[in-house]
């Protein structure tokens, strides 16, 4: 890894970065403390905690427990919707469009790690964004893993694990 490229560029560019990095972990304390004090007490006063971590806002509705890793790298469209316990590991863009309904405790993930062992000791990480489209329903227990893209109008059926594109229009059950 580049030791001259800081670890927050190398992530954001999509480059493998070292999660043990201390900006990072500094970032990701954060983004915790933030949510954690929505969570505690969420309310729409207390909304103004996890807004903050967003890179695009606009009318949202977050139920208690929402997770994230960073915060930064996180868009909403309009009329977004996340029911309880949803986790975004945001090391690379989430990009979801207007009207998306995710059910409970559905985790998207950017971030992947090293099949070595010893580079995931270290620290080692690739992240690859993940794109949601217009109107797309997501159902309670699904993850969505690295550098998906969900087509406009899908449906994601519950508890489905979706590592590959899902067409828009369409319907996929895992």
């Amino acid at each position: 890894m580049d030791n001259n490229i800081p670890e927050l560029d190398k992530m954001r560019s999509g480059q493998p970065f070292n999660s043990l990095d201390l900006e990072l972990r500094l970032l990701r304390e954060k983004a915790r403390l933030a949510c954690g004090k929505y969570n505690a007490h969420p309310s729409k006063g207390n909304f103004k905690h996890i807004s903050r971590l967003f890179n695009k806002l606009s009318t949202a509705v977050i139920e208690p427990g929402f997770q994230c890793d960073y915060g930064g790298q996180i868009s909403l469209g309009d009329n977004f919707y996340a029911n309880f316990n949803c986790v975004f590991l945001d090391s690379a863009d989430i990009i979801i469009g207007n009207d998306v309904m995710l059910g409970p405790a559905v985790h998207i993930y950017t971030v992947d790690h090293p099949r070595d062992a010893m580079a995931r000791r270290a620290g080692g990480c690739i992240a690859k964004p993940v794109v949601i489209g217009d109107g797309v329903w997501i159902g309670g227990g699904v993850k969505i893993l690295p550098g998906v893209t969900i087509g406009e109008n899908a449906i994601i059926g519950a508890n489905a694990v979706v590592i590959k594109d899902v067409a828009a229009n369409s319907r996929f059950l895992g």
